[in-house]
């Protein structure tokens, strides 16, 4: 155990979110994404909501600050009267870490090709629909 560092920070996690570099991106997915085939790395937290993964990983990486989506969660498909909720938790786990920014969403059809072909997958237990998210890492300025 680290002090100030969430026991969600698995070793293997904080290696990679180490190893990653400007730009890299990094997908916070669901227990229905199908993680093992999509091609990178991939970082199993079972028994871990995607949010909290979320949470533990906006605590120690910076969000990309020159482009427009740093921070992009799947669109809804077909007519719903309102998004799910797990898009409005997103969005208040974002504006905790990095208040100048927001999510985006996209169509499907354009999330999944982006989110495999991130530096890694960090496979989470989230039972909640549309529980996906891809984030690209920002820099650290000096002080």
């Amino acid at each position: 155990m680290l002090k100030g560092i969430s026991n969600l920070l698995t070793p293997q996690l904080l290696h990679v979110l180490q190893a990653m570099g400007h730009g890299d991106e990094i997908s916070i997915v669901d227990g229905n994404y199908p993680g093992e085939s999509a091609g990178p790395k991939l970082v199993r937290l079972d028994g871990h909501s995607a949010t909290d993964a979320l949470d533990a990983i906006l605590s120690v990486m910076p969000l990309d600050t020159f482009v427009k989506d740093p921070a992009v969660g799947m669109d809804v498909v077909g007519e719903v009267p309102e998004p799910p909720p797990i898009l409005a938790d997103f969005e208040a786990i974002i504006k905790k870490h990095e208040p100048a920014m927001s999510l985006s969403v996209v169509k499907k059809p354009d999330f999944y090709p982006r989110a495999n072909k991130a530096y890694a997958i960090v496979q989470t237990s989230e039972a909640r629909l549309y529980g996906n998210i891809v984030l690209k890492k920002g820099v650290i300025f000096p002080a």
